[in-house]
């Protein structure tokens, strides 16, 4: 069988490492909020470009935060409109609403699964004063066309870079440092993930930061003195230090993913696949490997019976779900094709020569 994801192997890799920080960290007896975050902290935010990073106890908290944060700082209030993919996690239409804001879901463009510069234009009103672009499925949205629009606007750029780690425009500039402020996970399946459930708010303001810090530590200025009614959001030292050590293999993992992607999109040739865009820069991290098939549930099957998992990002949209009742009537024909056909096949950096040129020889023969 060919996983899916093997997160075994992945993180097998680093277990002498694991082991040893780990005797340290014990040793230490310090367990929240200790040198680990600092560390990572400061070194997530030196990877981003970003001046500042905070370390948040999953990636939902960390987009939370950003909004919460923004309203203690009035520049959001209750009832805000915020432009958000209608083709997305679950997650990131959640941080708005429990945030007492109103999502706008934007179509995206079909080629990229991206939200679509010409569908955010439309949907511009006086209410909307946010954007959060969801780099989806790590390949980086269109910010410089997206950044016009929102200066032009007066509109604030959150980034849901939860799948995006390390993707990077053509000038260099890393996920996490091409809005106003962005949010990441670290749930064990990301390109950098953890052992456990982990997030990271990036930024280059340092009063959003400063808010941002107070309020993921119960809203505290110092211990025992609160000048905000703040949560408990922060990230666990131990998923920290399982982060930094694994933070310096990113980079070559995303290259891996890269690679096998290209390998993907020359050599699978069955004209009941339509593979996804990729122009082979470093704007895509490849978090998934996403195709497009119309009868999908035979594709599944058939992939099933010769032994290669796959999953499906994501089976229904966020308008679609039951717990978005009021947003049920919405009709979003993109979206919802793109929700009925999308298979992701399986895309890792320990993934042998001979585990992909198998996947690509039983896709050929479909």
């Amino acid at each position: 069988m060919i996983k899916f994801l093997d997160l075994n192997k992945i993180n097998k890799r680093f277990e002498p490492e694991f082991n040893n920080k780990f005797k340290q960290f014990l040793d230490s007896g310090h367990y929240i909020l200790g040198k680990e975050v600092a560390t990572f902290e400061t070194n997530f935010a030196k990877y981003c470009g970003s001046k500042y990073s905070i370390g948040t106890s999953n990636g939902l908290d960390a987009l939370s935060l950003i909004f919460k944060a923004y309203i203690e700082l009035g520049i959001l209030k209750t009832g805000d409109h915020v432009l958000i993919p209608a083709n997305t996690f679950f997650a990131s239409a959640l941080a708005v609403i429990n945030s007492g804001l109103i999502p706008v879901f934007v179509e995206p463009e079909i080629n990229t699964f991206n939200m679509s510069v010409q569908e955010i234009e439309k949907q511009l009103t006086p209410k909307v004063k946010a954007i959060m672009v969801v780099h989806l499925y790590g390949q980086l949205v269109n910010m410089e066309a997206i950044n016009v629009l929102a200066e032009k606007n007066n509109l604030i750029i959150i980034e849901d870079a939860a799948q995006a780690h390390g993707a990077e425009n053509k000038a260099g500039k890393k996920a996490g440092n091409l809005g106003h402020v962005a949010a990441f996970s670290f749930y064990p399946s990301k390109n950098l993930g953890a052992l456990g459930d982990g997030g990271a708010v990036t930024t280059n303001d340092p009063v959003l930061a400063k808010t941002i810090k107070k309020l993921h530590n119960y809203g505290a200025d110092k211990k025992y003195e609160y000048s905000l009614v703040g949560f408990n959001n922060r990230l666990d030292e131990i998923q920290a230090m399982f982060l930094n050590i694994k933070l310096n293999a990113l980079d070559d993992d995303n290259f891996k993913r890269q690679e096998i992607a290209k390998r993907y999109l020359t050599e699978i040739s069955s004209n009941k696949i339509e593979l996804p865009f990729y122009d082979g820069s470093k704007n895509h991290v490849f978090h998934v490997f996403v195709v497009r098939v119309r009868e999908r549930e035979n594709f599944v099957s058939y992939l099933k019976k010769h032994d290669i998992e796959t999953l499906i990002h994501y089976p229904i949209p966020p308008h679609k779900q039951k717990a978005l009742v009021h947003f049920n009537n919405l009709s979003l024909p993109i979206t919802e094709n793109i929700h009925k056909t999308v298979v992701s096949l399986p895309i890792s950096p320990v993934m042998t020569d001979k585990d992909v040129a198998q996947i690509i020889e039983i896709i050929n023969y479909y």
